[in-house]
């Protein structure tokens, strides 16, 4: 398997290649600051190698990219209206678990195309039992 560009950012990884106007699509609402002038800072790659990947490909591609976060575009992604992007948040070997807690290697969740600047720009709420600003407990799928 091909492997990840190593560019420090979040990288936003195509992984379906069935409908390219739908992809069109998705990188506009991405690339797009909302009303209050955030966008996600992601490098985009859409590379053929990457077809078809499943999540756990692409985490042992992942290994060597010194990033905490990858957004995958699949197909739920690119034939779903609100474009529920994949995101996967790379545990460290530093972080810490609770007494009796196996380590996880990583926590997902879907995030609507045009909301990933509050995920991008925020990663570690993605964290099993990180609290958001709202309140609410967010977990790991």
């Amino acid at each position: 398997m091909k492997s990840l560009p190593d560019t420090g950012e979040t990288l936003l990884i195509r992984t379906d290649f069935s409908d390219s106007t739908a992809w069109q699509a998705l990188l506009t609402t991405v690339m797009t600051p909302n009303q209050d002038g955030f966008v996600a800072n992601v490098h985009t790659v859409d590379d053929l190698a990457y077809r078809n990947l499943t999540t756990k490909q692409i985490l042992s591609a992942a290994r060597e990219v010194g990033t905490d976060l990858l957004i995958v575009a699949d197909k739920t992604a690119l034939t779903t209206p609100e474009m529920p992007l994949l995101a996967l948040l790379l545990s460290n070997e530093n972080d810490e678990c609770e007494e009796g807690e196996a380590r996880q290697e990583h926590a997902q969740l879907r995030v609507a195309a045009a909301e990933l600047w509050s995920v991008e720009n925020r990663p570690r709420l993605l964290e099993p039992g990180a609290v958001d600003r709202r309140g609410g407990e967010r977990r790991a799928v």
